[in-house]
């Protein structure tokens, strides 16, 4: 096969705004190193994760909500999910669905023409659980926003599915981290799991997960949204921030929040949550500075669990579950790679329910 020496990529050349990200038409194609593969991309979704690393917010130095743009100060010291600098410039993107067309040195030549998605998680082959040795694709490596990219073997999952491109491209981020804060919390079908934050591409996520767990499932979105979100199946929808939760309830017993927006809201979760009930977190879209009454916290005899790093397990038991049909993608809109500015303010302005793709 012959493959070309350049490729278009969108590259961020450093924190900021949207303008940061800048569009090359000859930027060079990468090669396999020895254990990696070349995959075409297909698709690649949008998440939070590129929006917080492009923008610093991930930094202490940053108090604010989520808002994509840039703000006044970011630390350098501590401008990414793992508390490290990054490197620029830097093709961000994690979600990848595409094929290989090469393969490095170690790797079996008849992985190539495979159809993958990727585990945006990069691990350290000789520790693999060791949460100190993890890297992120498309932040502390370049991922998939451009035509070609590379990855560890061990991170392009093989998928069969009649899915397409785009649709397997909304899997990878958001639903390995629903499945990571429902696998750490431990949720079962003894629970009752509160969902704030449902239309969004983690939110809608986790109602089909904690559905598979057979747990009983509220969701929380705009109005506007119920429409959406309630064809993900949840057993009830409530409003996005009701004056009354516990009213709004109506008596249902929360075991289980499973919360990635914070904000001033956040108080109202953790008081409605049953004696003994666990709250997990992965996000604080709304912003990361809450209050906490400890005797709260240690009176109900609560369980707080913050997820990021995801179990090795996790991204091979989602491959299993997208080709059982036991979850499906939630697809809100696609744009072509020229127009990720575009799509990341759609994304941020968070109008849409579900995930957003861009196609190279």
């Amino acid at each position: 096969m012959t493959l070309p020496n350049t490729m278009k990529a969108m590259v961020t050349m450093g924190h900021g705004d949207l303008d940061q990200m800048v569009l090359h038409t000859d930027w060079p194609r990468p090669d396999p190193a020895p254990g990696e593969v070349l995959i075409r991309v297909g698709a690649c979704g949008l998440n939070n994760t590129d929006v917080n690393t492009r923008s610093g917010w991930y930094s202490k130095t940053v108090t604010d909500a989520t808002t994509g743009g840039a703000f006044e100060e970011v630390g350098e010291d501590d401008p990414t999910w793992g508390g490290a600098p990054i490197a620029f410039p830097r093709i961000q993107g994690a979600d990848v669905c595409g094929e290989i067309v090469a393969v490095g040195a170690g790797v079996d030549p008849a992985r190539i023409g495979e159809r993958v998605i990727t585990d945006g998680w990069l691990r350290d082959a000789d520790a693999p659980e060791d949460m100190n040795k993890t890297g992120y694709f498309g932040s502390e490596r370049n991922g998939g926003f451009a035509q070609y990219t590379t990855t560890p073997s061990r991170n392009a999952l093989a998928v069969k599915s009649d899915l397409s491109d785009a649709e397997l491209a909304t899997f990878s981020c958001s639903y390995s981290t629903a499945e990571g804060m429902l696998t750490r919390a431990n949720v079962t079908s003894n629970d009752t799991v509160l969902i704030p934050g449902a239309s969004g591409g983690v939110g809608g996520a986790l109602v089909q997960l904690a559905q598979r767990r057979g747990a009983r499932v509220i969701a929380m979105a705009s109005d506007a949204k119920h429409d959406a979100v309630s064809a993900l199946g949840p057993d009830k929808i409530l409003p996005r921030a009701p004056d009354d939760l516990r009213t709004a309830l109506e008596g249902e017993k929360i075991t289980v929040v499973a919360d990635v927006v914070g904000g001033s809201y956040w108080p109202m979760l953790i008081d409605i949550l049953e004696r003994g009930g666990r709250y997990t977190c992965s996000g604080a879209i709304a912003g990361p500075m809450v209050e906490l009454d400890l005797r709260t916290f240690y009176l109900r005899d609560l369980t707080f669990t913050g997820s990021t790093v995801i179990t090795s397990e996790v991204m091979p038991n989602l491959i299993r579950y997208i080709e059982n049909g036991d979850i499906n993608p939630a697809l809100a809109a696609t744009y072509p790679l020229e127009e990720l500015r575009e799509a990341q303010a759609a994304f941020i302005a968070k109008q849409h329910t579900g995930n957003i793709v861009v196609i190279p």
